[in-house]
């Protein structure tokens, strides 16, 4: 910054040094020679360093920078024939008029520079204001999410852990609260990975991938859960599909955008899922459901922080997705049906190449 400054100081220095040796008539003389119109013009130039030092230092800038150019004219005003026949030049009351426009244009430009400085510390610290208001807000957001996903939880561990305990309670009853127990505590462990991956998410590590691999793997860990096996899954992927990724975080994009088309459809229900590769587009994911289907008002929302439609969820998931996949410069949208169900497309770039 004060190296910049000094730079700055310098070609000012040399600007005032530049035209008021044309003032004096050390330049345009010896090309046009000596007329009113050579002076007419070469009087004008040492405006030049006045808006120069405004621009750069506002108002202060411009009256400095005035008052030096003013005390260099000033024996070419107050001194007859000081150094060409002053009959070449205008009267000492149009010079000293000049001057007076010096301080009056310093004065202009700098006060609007100002102005305009304030105008934008003003704007900056109204936005940093805001920032930290909508930093603050998810904070309490954070706060509220977390403390709702994990009182009922607790709640539900707390009785278990009390009917375990019990000298009266039945040994199958014991393995069914323990089951229980051990199901909320995974309710918690994931409802705290998904904010910790919300609020401070690890690096995206782009490395060569087969996609296709990566589908066909999440679909079998989903198939495996007993809560999904009434969900019949169509697939229909091209073989091989490379792209560019993180095989962590598009394996967590994958299972969260199923299990929410699970979650979303009926027993006995078909979720279609199609991977092709498009001609100079990339690669298009297509995820279907048979649910009811999104309404129009919760569309523009979707992806929104903590909003969510469930009656249980944190409102990060699909957050989190449409961070991972902008992370891989891809693009992620939604649509619903009329007739019920809705679709979500992810197009990922070619490899080496961008989505237009």
């Amino acid at each position: 910054m004060i190296k910049r400054t000094q730079t700055k100081l310098l070609i000012l220095a040399g600007t005032i040094a530049v035209t008021v040796a044309i003032h004096y008539g050390y330049v345009l003389p010896y090309l046009f020679g000596h007329s009113t119109w050579v002076h007419a013009v070469h009087s004008r130039f040492c405006y030049i360093p006045i808006a120069i030092a405004a621009a750069w230092f506002g108002l202060r800038g411009g009256l400095i920078s005035a008052s030096a150019i003013s005390l260099l004219v000033l024996p070419f005003v107050l001194i007859p024939n000081a150094v060409v026949p002053s009959e070449h030049f205008s009267s000492m009351s149009s010079e000293l008029v000049e001057i007076f426009f010096y301080f009056g244009f310093g004065v202009l430009i700098g006060a609007l520079v100002d102005r305009e400085s304030r105008i934008r510390q003003r704007h900056e610290s109204a936005q940093l204001q805001l920032e930290r208001a909508k930093h603050l807000a998810v904070v309490g957001q954070m706060a509220a999410g977390v403390a709702h996903e994990i009182k009922n939880p607790l709640a539900s561990i707390k009785g278990a852990v009390e009917i375990v305990g019990g000298e009266s309670t039945p040994e199958a009853d014991r393995r069914e609260f323990r089951t229980i127990i051990s199901k909320e505590i995974k309710r918690i462990d994931g409802t705290v990975k998904e904010f910790l991956e919300y609020a401070r998410p690890r690096p995206t590590e782009l490395k060569p991938l087969d996609l296709t691999a990566l589908i066909e793997s999440a679909l079998r860990q989903i198939g495996a859960q007993p809560d999904h096996q009434a969900i019949h899954f169509e697939t229909e992927l091209e073989p091989e599909v490379q792209i560019l990724g993180d095989s962590d975080k598009l394996h967590q994009v994958i299972l969260n955008l199923v299990l929410n088309a699970v979650q979303a459809s009926p027993r006995e229900s078909v979720i279609s899922i199609s991977l092709r590769r498009v001609p100079g587009e990339g690669v298009r994911l297509t995820i279907k459901d048979q649910g009811k289907g999104i309404r129009p008002e919760d569309l523009p929302r979707i992806f929104e922080p903590f909003y969510t439609t469930k009656h249980r969820g944190t409102g990060l998931g699909l957050t989190i997705v449409k961070g991972i996949i902008e992370d891989h410069k891809g693009l992620i949208e939604v649509s619903s049906s009329e007739t019920g169900g809705a679709t979500f497309t992810v197009t990922f770039p070619p490899v080496g190449g961008v989505i237009h």
